[in-house]
């Protein structure tokens, strides 16, 4: 079984302002050794997840790990290649707990809540240590195996803890977001403390936990400060009043965000696209095509891409209905603009579209390395129109003449004689550095350039009332 992430909706009660975004290729991670141990038998981890990696070839990502050596060590993971949720917990070289859930974690598109709960002083074996996925416990497990009574964890000890890596090894690493992510000491906490089904969609949402008790050693991380320290104004800081402060490790300002699981911005798909994808799914590489996880039918919508190699005419930009041919394909030769239902704009200052290999406009501004293209689609006026932007400057305006009515998905495209390099931000985060900061009309996102009147980020709150 595959479990589906949890989107936000335009009015969760309680925002989340921020995340941060892991990389695997850079072994980002925060890191912590306690003073002291606190009670190793009873705790509560609580995160929420927004997956980068999935169906990958590596083995697990650790979300949280705990290591005394190479003989006394633990996680919580989620497989790369599978998609499980696991914990387990080695003593003195033996395995004593390997827990893993037999749903899988595929979707990249949307956030999850990880809970697991541990009590390992109760006398029956299935509530010592407790799965549960957006407000759901777990009881499907495949590969079983539980500590026994009173077991004393690697969590929680006065030993080195890591948040995206392994404790124990330089192996491990994340990819993804994280948000909210807390440890409670001396608690096995349930669900509702962390989170609830709101009332009109059912969707999981999170709540303020802020006055929760955090006991020994616990930590509450908001992801609120950009800074590499390790203290209040990192990205590691502690806000449970516990002071419990994470080391930063390989993270720059860059990769605080504020694609969170109360307002879930697009990214490039990797199960769609044949490019090679990285941080957090929004920087780009190769040949072929990346598409985004968002569809959209209607609305006024705007995204950036920085271009970030010197070609001549790729990477291209534009979007596709789901309809058009090759849209299924990611290693086809088919890019946006050559099939029907399909634009896009070429460096070298072309426009193609609806499946015509003659340019509907030629002679346009031409591309360099580190421009930023802005692109703003209206799918809302009578004319339905895109635009294209090179720095904050309008260069092209073309109608869309739709011979389908299917949703359009941003697409970016290089063929196989040029590789394309690119990174894209549709508000959430970003890859580069945005020196002057500017948000959609409804405060969202975070562009290099304001994008214009009545154009807005693409993300769920802004979904929720225009998509």
């Amino acid at each position: 079984m595959i479990i589906l992430g949890t989107n936000s909706i335009k009015d969760t009660g309680y925002n989340v302002d921020n995340s941060l975004r892991f990389n695997i290729a850079s072994d980002d991670h925060l890191s912590k050794t306690f003073s002291s141990a606190g009670n190793q038998q009873k705790f509560t981890f609580s995160a929420w997840v927004k997956l980068s990696t999935v169906f990958s070839p590596e083995t697990e990502m650790s979300l949280f790990s705990a290591s005394a050596d190479s003989n006394n060590f633990n996680a919580i993971t989620i497989g790369r290649d599978t998609g499980v949720l696991r914990y387990y917990e080695v003593t003195s070289g033996t395995t004593i707990q390997d827990l893993k859930t037999s749903a899988s974690l595929r979707d990249p598109s949307a956030w999850y809540h990880i809970l697991v709960a541990v009590d390992s002083t109760q006398g029956t074996s299935a509530n010592r240590t407790k799965f549960y996925i957006n407000g759901i416990g777990i009881s499907d497990f495949s590969g079983t195996s539980r500590f026994g009574v009173n077991t004393t964890t690697n969590f929680n000890s006065a030993e080195a803890h890591k948040i995206g890596y392994y404790a124990d090894t330089n192996s491990g690493e994340f990819g993804g977001y994280m948000s909210e992510v807390c440890f409670i000491n001396n608690q096995q906490l349930d669900p509702t403390s962390f989170g609830e089904f709101d009332e009109d969609s059912g969707i999981w949402k999170p709540i303020d936990v802020s006055d929760l008790t955090f006991g020994t050693n616990g930590f509450y991380l908001e992801f609120k400060q950009a800074g590499t320290g390790t203290n209040a104004s990192g990205m590691g800081a502690d806000t449970s009043g516990n002071t419990n402060h994470f080391a930063v490790n390989n993270l720059t300002a860059v990769d605080q965000s504020i694609d969170t699981c109360t307002n879930n911005f697009a990214t490039l798909n990797p199960l769609s696209s044949a490019v090679t994808l990285s941080e957090g799914n929004l920087q780009f590489s190769g040949t072929y095509n990346a598409k985004s996880t968002f569809a959209v039918s209607s609305g006024k919508w705007y995204l950036e891409c920085k271009v970030t190699n010197n070609n001549t005419y790729n990477p291209m930009l534009g979007f596709a209905q789901v309809g058009s041919a090759n849209i299924d394909n990611p290693a086809g030769d088919g890019y946006a603009g050559d099939t029907p239902n399909s634009y896009h704009f070429q460096r070298d200052g072309k426009i193609y579209a609806n499946g015509s290999s003659t340019p509907t406009q030629t002679g346009l501004a031409t591309i360099a390395q580190n421009d930023i293209v802005g692109l703003a689609l209206d799918l809302d006026s009578g004319t339905k129109t895109v635009k294209w932007y090179k720095n904050g400057s309008s260069i092209a305006t073309q109608n869309i003449s739709e011979t389908a009515s299917e949703p359009y998905i941003f697409w970016t495209y290089a063929s196989g004689s040029q590789a394309g390099e690119g990174q894209v931000n549709f508000g959430g985060t970003n890859t580069y550095s945005i020196s002057s900061g500017n948000t959609d009309g409804n405060g969202f996102g975070n562009f290099e350039f304001a994008p214009p009147s009545g154009y807005f980020a693409l993300c769920t709150k802004n979904l929720a009332e225009y998509g």
